[in-house]
């Protein structure tokens, strides 16, 4: 007699929401969310961005209140840029006690305290009149080890002004030892580096280049930003990072690489975060104002999808907005 052996049914276990939920195998929480936010010099009322509808380059005022409806909804961290009112060629604002930034950072400190991590972003691009992440040669290319001395220098001025984190964004070489040595030599030992190991010149950059007014002036990062047909090569940065003393590693932008945040998620030992970067988040409120997807379910997919490559981290600018739905 041949052997009965039971119908293996999948769908059984997708029959219901309830269901679904209990077997899911990624599940995405509100502290996993990083929100980034823009705060501009000088300005008296937000500033909308055209190319990123909802998101503002905010007052002083209207970041915090932005930073305390974060941190109200769950919001795992916040990540501040800045842009100042003037800029020079050595991006003097970027390390400057009174930068925007800095200003930025101790309002948020003192009102939020221990509620939620505070992150700068640390490069010279918001602050250079030529748009480029360093201090430039006059051949004009970008010069490593002279800027690998302002990101410590602005390094230092972040940990001052409170910060937690540091996230030197620039992809120079020796940079998370640079800031590391001067962190540690100024008495901060204990602001963590976050380092942008993997950050690829991609294209979908450009509206946060109007959001932080740091287009190039001239050419294009790829001297110093991985070449999108690159995988091997994430491994080594990101290995170099922690051998010089990074606390996590980001891969940026997530979405077209997600394949990347999964191999480093398989190599390191430490938390991975990945930035899903203002061409993403455009896209989707471009086609979702056109009714051609459905914007709750995209965010929600696109977001669940880098947790499912292996991300611990996530950096959006729906955070508060997902938070809030996820607790709801």
């Amino acid at each position: 007699m041949t052997a009965q052996f039971p119908v293996v049914r999948p769908r059984r276990l997708r029959r219901t929401p309830a269901l679904r939920r209990m077997v899911a195998e990624t599940r995405l929480h509100p502290s996993d969310l990083v929100l980034p936010l823009f705060v501009k010099e000088g300005i008296t009322e937000p500033q909308p961005i055209a190319s990123m509808p909802g998101v503002v380059q905010h007052t002083r005022d209207s970041l915090r209140k932005a930073a305390h409806d974060a941190v109200e909804a769950g919001v795992g961290g916040l990540i501040l840029f800045g842009i100042p009112a003037v800029k020079d060629g050595r991006g003097s604002g970027a390390d400057d006690p009174a930068g925007i930034v800095q200003k930025g950072l101790r309002d948020l400190s003192a009102e939020l305290g221990d509620s939620t991590v505070l992150i700068a972003d640390l490069c010279l691009d918001e602050y250079t009149d030529h748009g480029h992440c360093g201090i430039l040669t006059p051949s004009g290319e970008v010069d490593n080890d002279a800027t690998l001395e302002r990101y410590a220098s602005i390094a230092v001025a972040q940990a001052a002004a409170g910060v937690d984190v540091v996230a030197p964004s620039g992809m120079m070489d020796g940079q998370v030892a640079a800031i590391r040595t001067a962190l540690d030599q100024a008495g901060y030992g204990n602001v963590a580096i976050m380092a942008y190991a993997v950050k690829y010149a991609s294209a979908f950059y450009g509206p946060f280049r109007d959001a932080a007014e740091c287009a190039p002036q001239f050419g294009d990062r790829s001297a110093y930003q991985q070449d999108p047909a690159n995988a091997e090569e994430s491994i080594r940065e990101a290995l170099l990072d922690l051998d010089e003393g990074a606390d996590f590693v980001m891969v940026k932008p997530a979405l077209t690489y997600l394949d990347i945040v999964r191999r480093v998620r398989d190599t390191v030992h430490v938390p991975v975060a990945a930035y899903q970067v203002s061409g993403e988040y455009a896209m989707v409120e471009a086609a979702a104002a056109q009714g051609w997807i459905d914007r709750d379910r995209i965010i929600m997919e696109t977001l669940t999808s880098v947790r499912r490559a292996g991300a611990d981290i996530v950096l959006t600018y729906w955070a508060t907005e997902v938070a809030r739905s996820l607790r709801a």
